[in-house]
């Protein structure tokens, strides 16, 4: 039986109903028990007992809005947390080369892009763990969230070349921040995984980003203000110093984020929600909806005008997808915690403009992955269109479980249902994105040994280009795709159309090295004995 009709059974049983709430409170499900409440409330405006624990249950969130940071600890974190930061900001010290290039390649991203979510969120579990006692699950996750950097470090090379290494590398500097995101909500959500729980955790971390950036401009002014004096003296400030301003100052924001803005001695659905950055955050969210639904429409009509955009233009698609994400994280943050301070009325519209935002968002999103699959069918499967592929299923899927819950059953028990759409989500987002740390390596990896025993001119060929390697020389009107570190003589131009090549994919060797190259089965298999370029 659900808390609502456990509630609704005791509506009239005072005893029974504080038995309820205090075993709630041992197993983390406060705020299951207040949205039953609620809920209650709402459908029983007249039943004194509801609207007493109404009440006492705010003034229970009123004692929450104490100060709870515990600076003596958060500060000294942060600031060893910025001081590993600087330390790892020297980029001829730590930066990620593309492995098999050129001797002298350039570096391609700092090291710190990668450490810095797993760094981070260890830190942030320092400082959560003395509170919650679960020392064990604390350093297990942060363990496991830096092997994850140390993993992706190790195996990008697999990926041989050049493309797929950058994209790679690219998309991990993506996802280590979610899977450390998905780390400490693990930390926090443990013995508290009812939906209230999580969904409460996904609002206090849209709190913790936002304060994070308010934190970040205020430290961007101070970091430009302390140059200009400087300048104004005629000193420059050596590049020393201006990673400590930037690196440094950049580790001290995650730690004194998450202390200013989470009470550790509380779950997540035991946090305050009704004042200060909170409260800010859901009006703003959800002042946004209309305008957001107003945007949808739009766009949908521009999809209906120029329909081939996205399938022929990848900076369209890109736009698109960013734009799925965001209108996500504008459903969370307009989704309330409870509806204790709402009316009925306002309630109900809140219900469907979320509803109908998701709806045009699940169209969008489905347009997306049309145009995300007919580009991968019309050119090839790359570590970022199989990436965005698996995150445009799972927005789907996340996108139509929330209209499916907002609008189906009673107007008083949608937001549980709500909550628990949101949370099965994020576990889909965590198992995607550690699917995506994990598995991308080996699905494109490539045989560094067969490789290195590739003619100089054709190895320098593949670490280039991606799969299908095409390969013609000078002086010879043939064309071979190299295949397992053959060459496969495609018969006629008809074949090499059939098969979807196109002419910019064809790469120019040497004569003497492409003979060099043992022959494979010729495409088609009967097209007859291959001829040497």
């Amino acid at each position: 039986m659900s808390y609502s009709e456990t509630i609704h059974s005791l509506a009239r049983d005072p005893e029974q109903l504080e038995r309820l709430y205090q075993s709630a409170l041992k197993t983390g499900e406060a705020g299951a028990f207040q949205q039953a409440i609620e809920a209650g409330r709402a459908s029983d405006p007249d039943n004194l007992l509801y609207a007493a624990w109404h009440y006492r249950l705010r003034d229970v969130a009123a004692a929450v809005k104490t100060s709870f940071v515990r600076w003596g600890w958060a500060v000294p974190l942060a600031l060893l947390n910025g001081l590993l930061f600087w330390w790892l900001s020297d980029e001829e010290r730590y930066a990620i080369q593309i492995a098999g290039g050129p001797p002298g390649a350039s570096t391609f991203l700092p090291t710190l892009l990668l450490l810095v979510a797993p760094l981070a969120a260890v830190f942030v579990l320092a400082y959560l763990a003395p509170v919650r006692r679960r020392w064990l699950l604390a350093v297990l996750i942060g363990v496991v969230l830096v092997a994850a950097a140390g993993y992706v470090l190790w195996v990008y090379p697999r990926l041989g070349t050049r493309p797929f290494q950058e994209q790679y590398i690219t998309l991990m500097a993506m996802h280590l921040p979610l899977l450390a995101w998905a780390g400490v909500g693990l930390y926090l959500v443990a013995g508290h995984r009812d939906p209230g729980n999580r969904f409460a955790f996904l609002i206090k971390s849209l709190e913790v980003v936002i304060m994070g950036g308010l934190f970040a401009i205020a430290g961007g002014l101070f970091t430009g203000i302390t140059i200009a004096l400087f300048s104004a003296l005629g000193m420059e400030p050596s590049e020393l110093v201006m990673r400590l301003f930037i690196a440094g100052g950049g580790g001290l924001i995650p730690v004194i984020a998450v202390a200013v803005i989470y009470n550790a001695a509380r779950p997540p659905a035991g946090q305050s929600f009704e004042d200060g950055l909170s409260k800010l955050l859901a009006t703003l969210m959800r002042t946004l909806l209309p305008l957001t639904l107003v945007v949808l429409v739009v766009y949908i009509g521009f999809v209906l005008l120029n329909f081939r955009e996205p399938f022929e233009n990848r900076d369209v698609l890109i736009i698109y997808n960013g734009m799925l994400f965001a209108v996500i994280a504008l459903l969370v943050g307009a989704t309330p915690v409870s509806l204790a301070e709402t009316s009925p009325r306002v309630a109900n519209a809140l219900r469907w403009a979320i509803v109908a935002v998701a709806g045009l968002a699940l169209l969008v999103s489905i347009y997306a992955l049309a145009a995300i699959v007919y580009r991968t069918a019309m050119d090839r499967l790359t570590p970022n269109r199989l990436t965005f592929i698996g995150w445009n299923v799972v927005n789907i899927g996340l996108l139509a479980l929330v209209v499916w819950a907002g609008a189906r059953g009673r107007a008083t028990d949608w937001l549980p249902r709500l909550h628990r759409a949101f949370t099965i989500g994020t576990v889909a987002y965590a198992v995607w994105t550690l699917a995506v740390i994990l598995v991308v390596p080996w699905l494109f990896g490539i045989d560094q040994g067969a490789l290195d025993a590739l003619p100089p001119a054709v190895r320098a060929v593949v670490y280039e280009s991606p799969d299908p390697i095409l390969l013609k020389c000078v002086g010879s009107p043939h064309i071979y795709l190299l295949d397992d570190g053959e060459k496969r003589w495609i018969d006629t131009i008809a074949t090499f159309t059939e098969r979807g090549y196109v002419w910019g994919d064809v790469r120019f060797v040497p004569c003497d090295e492409l003979r060099s190259l043992p022959d494979g089965e010729p495409i088609p298999a009967d097209a007859g004995p291959p001829p040497q370029p």
